[in-house]
């Protein structure tokens, strides 16, 4: 398999054969995890520290459950009780880390930045679980995996991301991905919430949600992200919904078997209408969860992977 990154910062930097590469172990993953026995020996002897400075369910417990699936030492550092809360510095904390002689390091941060900082200064593979606007790397590939299990592909497909863009690091990192493998992309939000310079990317813009719905292959809701918003940026959720949150109306100008996306923690009746986030033809909400415990396991494995070879190469280094 092609993967040649040291560090999971985002996925910008990534090929799209090294895509490809993630999704495809990602999908042994997942039939490993329907089995009885789920455990893998991928990284065992490894240690894994879970550094979450924002609270996240979903995504920590899917590092957590992916890294003891793989055989890993997993440890979870509470950031509340840390000496962060103390005064400590970010490069003191990794240092503090570094010290530890862990192997992967798991970490979301509130700052744009924040985990390639972190990056430069341990000797570990790190994974970027989300930092501020800036990427959410392992949601965008669990998303491209869910996508090519439902339509049997990840290219040439229409993809409508629709909501809360300018606040949204899901947002920035599927939009990355998607148009490395070759989609049509449209975004789809009222003016305040579209982020300036997004036309960049080569995708099409939207303030007319059924405009930009019209022959969708997948909808892609995003959440209205309030904790990071400092003003109104929407008159009310009622109006918001009206306009822009996805129903059965909405849905119908789309193809027949378009699917729906979400990437959690749902707002029903805000971003979208339960019974459609429920209909189990039209939804993959859930697939969404269980294709991100098989993709962050593909990702750790080939980041091991890595290391593993990195090290070996640094011995044999010292023994010449």
């Amino acid at each position: 398999m092609t993967f040649r990154a040291r560090h999971l910062l985002g996925i910008e930097h990534l090929a799209p054969d090294e895509i490809r590469s993630v999704l495809d172990l990602a999908d042994s993953y997942v039939d490993l995890n329907r089995r009885t026995m789920k455990q893998s020996d991928a990284l065992a002897g490894m240690t894994q520290i879970n550094m979450f400075f924002e609270n996240s369910t979903r995504t920590q417990s899917s590092f957590e459950l992916a890294g003891k699936r793989l055989g890993a030492d997993v440890m979870n550092m509470s950031v509340a009780q840390s000496s962060v809360k103390k005064g400590e510095t970010l490069i003191d904390t990794a240092m503090t880390l570094n010290a530890m002689q862990p192997d992967l390091l798991v970490v979301r941060h509130p700052s744009s930045g924040a985990v390639n900082l972190l990056a430069s200064k341990v000797n570990c593979a790190v994974l970027n679980a989300g930092d501020g606007r800036h990427e959410h790397p392992t949601q965008a590939l669990l998303d491209a995996l869910t996508i090519r299990r439902a339509k049997g592909r990840i290219q040439r497909l229409t993809v409508a991301i629709c909501g809360d863009i300018a606040h949204s690091r899901v947002a920035r990192s599927n939009l990355i991905l998607l148009g490395k493998m070759e989609n049509r992309v449209r975004l789809i939000a009222p003016p305040t919430l579209m982020p300036p310079g997004v036309a960049e990317f080569g995708c099409e813009l939207f303030d007319d949600m059924r405009k930009g719905l019209e022959g969708a292959d997948v909808v892609m809701m995003l959440r209205l992200q309030k904790e990071r918003m400092d003003g109104a940026f929407i008159p009310s959720e009622r109006e918001y919904y009206h306009r822009y949150g996805l129903d059965a109306e909405k849905l119908a100008v789309a193809r027949d078997d378009a699917i729906v996306m979400h990437p959690g923690p749902m707002n029903r009746g805000v971003e979208i209408d339960g019974t459609l986030a429920d209909d189990i033809n039209r939804s993959v909400i859930q697939h969404q969860v269980e294709m991100g415990v098989a993709v962050r396991m593909a990702c750790m494995d080939l980041l091991a992977r890595n290391l593993r070879a990195e090290r070996g190469r640094a011995a044999l280094g010292v023994m010449a």
